[in-house]
Formats: structure tokens, C-alpha cells, sequence
């Protein structure tokens, strides 16, 4: 599939109109193991200080998810990320990554920008540092990569 122009990807606020779709977006069975679900996500943002839910739309279509929450005033964490199935391999995740970076370091104070992920992901360790993250190592619980951008 031809790669997507990257101003046709935009970030908006998850919300009462448009929750149940984020909740229906899908990923490959062969990835479900590495992220949590839209629906989860959800819930920990209804409860969760902090938490920035965003859909991802290609123009006007909803295509993806995705979450950062600023654990620190100095320091905001990616928690979720996410394209449909339907809508991968088109360059949606990337823009939509740079998007939120890019909405991230106008927010006052952040210093870095931080993600986890799976290190058995073939695909994750390349395409975030590809972005500009660079490993730090583990997360606390030894069970995730950790990689930053700073600032």
C-alpha cells in the first residue's frame, strides 16, 4: 500500500462520540500480545491523573490510538499506540507518533518523552528509534525496553 501524505494524520481527543469506535479498532492476532486494548486504555485514562487519549484519524477516517500521560511535570511516557489492522503498513503510525511528540514538547516543563515495549516486538526497537528514541534500558519491573527522547 502506498505510504499516506502526513498531513492528512491528525490527533484528536477520545470523547462520548467517538469512544465505542476507539474501543472497536482491531490489530493482527499476531500482535494483540504486545499492547494493551483501546478498552482498557480507556478505563485507565477515566481513572489515571495525567492520561492524554487521542484518536488517530487519516482525514476524517478513524484509523488508531493513542495514549501518553505525563508521569512528571518534566517527563510524559507513551503508553499506547495503536493502528487498526485495516490501516497498517500505510506510514499512519509514524505520523501519528510524530504528532504526538510534537504535541508533547509544547507542553510546559517536558523534558523528555519516554516509551516502553515488548523487546520481543520485531518490529518496535527499529521504528521508534527510527523517531529518535534511544534505549535506556528495562523498565522498573525488568519486563520492557525503555527508550527517550530528550527534550
Amino acid at each position: 500500500m502506498a505510504n499516506i501524505q502526513a498531513a492528512d494524520v491528525h490527533l484528536a481527543p477520545v470523547d462520548k462520540d467517538n469512544y465505542e469506535a476507539v474501543c472497536d479498532l482491531t490489530l493482527h492476532q499476531t500482535q494483540e500480545n504486545y499492547l494493551a486494548s483501546n478498552l482498557w486504555s480507556l478505563v485507565e485514562a477515566a481513572y489515571e491523573p495525567g492520561c492524554f487519549p487521542r484518536a488517530i484519524h487519516q482525514q476524517e477516517q478513524l484509523v488508531g490510538f493513542i495514549m501518553w500521560v505525563q508521569e512528571t511535570p518534566q517527563r510524559v511516557s507513551i503508553w499506547r499506540l495503536m493502528v487498526d489492522r485495516q490501516f497498517q503498513q500505510q506510514g499512519i503510525g509514524r505520523a501519528a507518533l510524530q504528532r504526538a511528540i510534537n504535541e508533547i514538547s509544547q507542553m510546559a516543563g517536558v523534558e523528555q518523552i519516554e516509551i516502553c515495549y515488548v523487546p520481543t516486538n520485531p518490529v518496535a526497537k527499529d521504528f521508534y528509534a527510527s523517531l529518535g528514541f534511544v534505549e535506556t534500558g528495562w523498565d522498573e519491573a525488568g519486563e520492557e525496553m525503555l527508550a527517550v527522547i530528550n527534550l
